[in-house]
């Protein structure tokens, strides 16, 4: 007799539809998987045969071949362990399923029980699009699976309780479609950080545009307590980015099974010491990396010049096109990498070029070789640099409070509530395309003006350039101003003056 279960796979953060094909034959027992099984799926023989065995089911002494359909696709993980028990079931008359669409996913133990897996949300998701009405999935990811809309989520425990179910006996009660509760943002505040006005305006600029910043300054300066303070004041999510973050750390199990939901942008901090492929994401069947892991939020770089250059080179293509693509010979996977890019370094290898103290032990040859370990190409995709000074001894004793990040963020909400509204898909200033760029960043002559003087003498490129503009435009929109103005474009172009290993 041959049976047909319905269940889900993911292939990146994509999921696709899994037909799971029983067959149980005459001849000397057996128990074969095809359709391009890995170690895991292979090894669900074993949970398979001891959960039907445990629960008090008869395993049927015959040949089984499971084939896992489209046969040519890889499959990977344990997501199938309960459609190939339920195939089984099926096939030897000990149950039948529901005629209607139904997917089945889960981890089996040994005893019968359901464990949870991960990327529940990308495959639910998938599952309704492809029309699907109900689906049985692990109890612990059940909360994560009512974030798709319009689709029945029934959490399981065991097998017998799944069973009795199928056999209309003891129903299992329908998931609640889960409302997340508002979170209070319990983030490090800028109230905390004495002095540095400067640089905390240019972070305001940055996060309510979503540009890149490259912080450079001496030790002590405050750097990585600024950078570590931005999640504070970062426009707040809406539900299409926060499902879209979630399905990435949904891939990765990285989600509370009570609080299933990204509500906060992400901030992602890796040590110097990563590779290329943690960074951008790799392995057999890849995985994202921390590029796609800060997606919608913050990748910080800090000491960015210990990182090696062809770790830092990996992020010039997804700055640009806001997505990383991994390939090996099982296939393609792209993942999201919409990031705001926020680095952090020393003006040189001791940390005191160009202090008044005159500390500074380096050569200018040492100061040469340290900064060229960031390319030319890769500064060009910064949009701000600023330089972030030592703190001055009277800014520490001062006992007068700093603005808190809730005020801060109110700014820079408004500021992002006028990007949509003048460009609904807007995704943020720094991801202008060209088109909107001259629609929304036109400049009139004394703005002209300037930036001709400043492309001259900086010797920007058409890249700058545009970046310019773009940071010109937030800083207009933190104004409340339907224009770009002289001072607007002033206060860009200072962001890029600052030259790296200069005085």
């Amino acid at each position: 007799m041959i049976s047909h279960v319905s269940s889900m796979g993911l292939r990146g953060i994509e999921g696709y539809e899994v037909s799971v094909e029983c067959f149980l034959s005459s001849g000397l027992p057996a128990f074969d998987i095809v359709g391009l099984p890995d170690a895991a799926v292979k090894e669900s023989r074993e949970r398979v045969r001891a959960a039907i065995k445990n629960c008090k089911f008869k395993f049927p002494v015959s040949r089984i071949t499971l084939n896992l359909a489209p046969a040519g696709t890889k499959k990977s993980g344990t997501v199938y362990d309960l459609p190939i028990l339920l195939g089984i079931l099926e096939a030897s008359g000990e149950i039948k399923l529901p005629k209607e669409k139904t997917a089945f996913i889960g981890e089996l133990s040994l005893e019968g029980k359901v464990r949870g897996i991960p990327g529940i949300l990308p495959m639910a998701l998938a599952a309704r699009k492809a029309g699907f009405r109900q689906m049985f999935v692990p109890a612990d990811n059940a909360k994560e699976a009512s974030l798709a809309d319009g689709i029945t989520v029934y959490p399981v425990v065991d097998v017998g309780q799944l069973v009795s179910h199928l056999r209309g006996e003891i129903p299992i009660l329908p998931q609640e479609p889960w409302t997340p509760e508002r979170m209070e943002r319990a983030l490090p505040d800028f109230k905390d950080v004495k002095g540095q006005e400067n640089v905390k305006r240019a972070l305001e600029i940055a996060a309510a545009g979503g540009h890149n910043v490259l912080l450079v300054g001496p030790p002590g300066s405050g750097k990585s307590m600024l950078s570590k303070r931005l999640p504070s004041i970062l426009p707040d999510m809406t539900r299409e980015e926060a499902l879209e973050v979630t399905q990435i750390h949904s891939v990765m199990g990285m989600l509370s099974k009570d609080s299933p939901l990204v509500q906060v942008r992400p901030f992602r901090s890796p040590h110097h010491t990563i590779s290329a492929a943690g960074l951008a994401g790799g392995g057999a069947n890849p995985h994202p990396g921390e590029i796609s892991l800060a997606h919608k939020g913050v990748l910080f770089l800090d000491e960015m010049p210990e990182f090696r250059p062809d770790v830092l080179e990996v992020l010039r293509q997804p700055l640009e096109d806001h997505v990383v693509t991994i390939s090996r010979v099982n296939g393609t996977v792209t993942y999201p990498s919409e990031i705001m890019l926020v680095c952090a370094m020393n003006p040189c290898k001791c940390g005191w070029y160009g202090d008044p103290s005159g500390r500074c032990t380096c050569s200018k040859a040492s100061v040469d070789a340290y900064m060229s370990r960031i390319s030319g190409p890769l500064l060009d995709r910064i949009d701000i640099i600023v330089e972030v000074p030592a703190v001055a001894f009277e800014e520490l004793r001062r006992d007068s409070e700093a603005e808190p990040s809730a005020t801060v963020r109110e700014r820079v909400n408004r500021a992002r509530q006028r990007q949509l509204q003048r460009c609904p898909d807007s995704r943020g200033n720094a991801n202008l395309t060209a088109s909107q760029m001259q629609r929304f960043c036109r400049l009139d002559d004394a703005c002209a003006t300037l930036m001709r003087g400043a492309f001259d003498s900086l010797g920007m490129t058409a890249r700058s350039y545009d970046r310019v503009l773009k940071v010109a435009r937030t800083i207009a929109d933190l104004d409340g101003a339907e224009e770009i103005q002289p001072q607007h474009i002033a206060e860009a172009i200072q962001y890029r003056t600052y030259q790296l290993g200069r005085n």
